[in-house]
Formats: structure tokens, C-alpha cells, sequence
């Protein structure tokens, strides 16, 4: 799943380079946009191991309400800030001999993207985009089941690339999908001794509207 969403979405985008129209007021510089909608984050299947390669673990998908706010200031560049509710992954660590231990832990994760319009400054009714920047998570309420063990995660900041698209559906109004894939890793520390960094890599895929003014 995690290669058929975005290999669906580029396949999107790259067909819709080739669509253009004369019905709808272009995109272009100085538009303010916002975007709302559901965000699912998938965390990579490899999330590492945790002391010492004694735990390994797995982390669990969250699905939440997510939006983004944005400014194009060229026809063909811009930025946008995602934000969202606050992820909650339940986890799990499973020892050598397949002992499991279940924990849990909440995230917020805004980024920052530089983007690209290839249609900027056109009527098209599909707008495609890429881009690139950067994302910080700050985890919180860490609770993992073990009688007496703190659990605390470490704030992350690592890079994040991102493609979408908007479907016009009149001046004002758009259809969108997007994906993102964000570079998250914490280091985890139990009664603030580290014991290791859990990578959790999501694919972020959001779908819902977009409104620009």
C-alpha cells in the first residue's frame, strides 16, 4: 500500500500536466490558500529496535484530521504549513523470546514545504505540485506497559518531500489529494536512560478540499 498510493498520485500528476483550460481564474502569485481534510500517517515497517536490539518495534497507523495553510508569492512557487490533530500510535515492543509489551504515545508533526506549480499562471482546472522542506514532531503523553517505566521521546526534526494536486472545481473551490513522506526519528529514553531511537518514516496521505482567496 505504502507504494501504490504514491505511484497512483504521480501517475495523476504526470497526466495531468498535459490538462489545461480557459474556464477558471489562474493559479498564480500572490493567492492564499487553505486545505482541509483526513490524513492517514503510516509509519515505515521497520521501526528499529530498542535496547540494545533486545526490543524490537512496531508502530501503528493514525488517521486524523489534518489542514494546511499556504501563500503562492511567484506563479510557480509557494509555501505551506501542515498542521493537525494530535496522532496517537498505540506500539508495541517484542523481546527475544516474543514477550510483547504494548505502549502508546501522541505526536504532533507541523511542516514546512517550498513548492512547485508546473500550470502556475494557467487556467488549468488540474493543478499539480511538489515540494520540499522540513518537519518537526514533539511527542507526548509516551505510556508503554511495564510497572514502574517511564517512557519519554525526544523531539525530531528531519526533511520531508511532498506531491499533490488540486482538482478546480470553480475559482474558489478544489478537490485535493496529497502525500508526504516525513523523516522521523526519536530517541527513546526509559527513566532518562536512552535505550535506543525508534524510526517511524510515515507516509502521510491526505485527501479533502481546498479553498484559495
Amino acid at each position: 500500500m505504502r507504494k501504490t498510493l504514491p505511484t497512483l498520485l504521480a501517475a495523476g500528476l504526470a497526466a495531468a500536466a498535459f490538462t489545461t483550460s480557459t474556464q477558471a481564474l489562474a493559479y498564480g502569485a500572490g493567492d492564499f490558500f487553505t486545505r482541509f481534510g483526513v490524513a492517514k500517517v503510516t509509519p515505515t515497517s521497520d521501526n528499529g529496535t530498542l535496547g540494545e536490539g533486545t526490543l524490537s518495534t512496531n508502530v501503528d497507523d493514525d488517521t486524523r484530521f489534518a489542514f494546511t495553510l499556504g501563500y503562492r508569492f511567484h506563479d510557480k512557487v509557494g509555501v505551506e504549513l501542515l498542521a493537525a490533530e494530535q496522532f496517537k500510535h498505540d506500539f508495541t515492543l517484542t523481546d527475544a523470546d516474543g514477550n510483547v509489551i504494548p505502549g502508546s504515545t501522541k505526536h504532533l508533526p507541523p511542516t514546512l514545504t517550498v513548492q512547485y506549480y508546473p500550470l502556475g499562471g494557467t487556467a488549468a482546472l488540474v493543478q499539480p505540485y511538489v515540494g520540499v522542506g522540513v518537519n518537526y514532531t514533539r511527542f507526548s503523553s509516551e505510556k508503554v506497559e511495564t510497572p514502574g517505566a517511564e517512557l519519554n521521546f525526544d523531539s525530531s526534526w528531519g526533511a520531508a518531500g511532498q506531491v499533490g494536486v488540486d482538482l478546480l472545481i470553480n475559482d474558489n473551490w478544489a478537490l485535493n489529494a496529497a502525500a508526504w513522506y516525513i523523516d522521523i526519528d526519536t530517541d527513546a529514553k526509559i527513566e532518562g536512560v536512552d535505550v535506543g531511537t525508534i524510526k517511524i518514516d510515515p507516509l502521510v496521505v491526505m485527501g479533502g478540499i481546498s479553498y484559495r482567496f
